[in-house]
């Protein structure tokens, strides 16, 4: 992250971008440390291991479960921009909608409104 000084409080896209970092490094040591104590209680389960066999199956169990998880987010990501894509395309159809129906009622009460007058000036005539 980019220190911009005083300015950047706003909540611009440094600030942003800077704690969406900040959110995913702590997510992702979250994690790891997720995977390192099922690993170590999985491992507790096989008191026959040697240590060197111990720490082979901790450091594939970590190393799988940390595929998983990076799997799980590429899925989740992936959704969300489809997702993000859909809103913004349903979102855009009904703003073209009400955009159409505030036209039409305008255009009515214009054409209700404006001969009204006309017509009670030239009756009172």
């Amino acid at each position: 992250m980019k220190w911009r000084g005083p300015s950047s409080a706003d909540g611009g896209p440094t600030v942003v971008a800077g704690i969406a970092q900040c959110e995913n490094f702590l997510s992702w040591h979250a994690a790891i440390s997720d995977a390192k104590a099922a690993a170590e209680t999985f491992a507790d389960r096989m008191p026959w291991l040697t240590t060197a066999q111990r720490r082979e199956v901790i450091r594939l169990y970590v190393a799988d479960r940390l595929d998983q998880t990076c799997a799980a987010v590429t899925l989740i990501s992936e959704r969300e921009r489809e997702l993000s894509s859909e809103y913004n395309r349903r979102y855009s159809a009904l703003r073209r909608r009400l955009l159409r129906r505030v036209v039409a009622v305008a255009l009515v009460a214009a054409a209700v409104c404006v001969p009204v007058p006309l017509l009670l000036i030239f009756a009172g005539h």
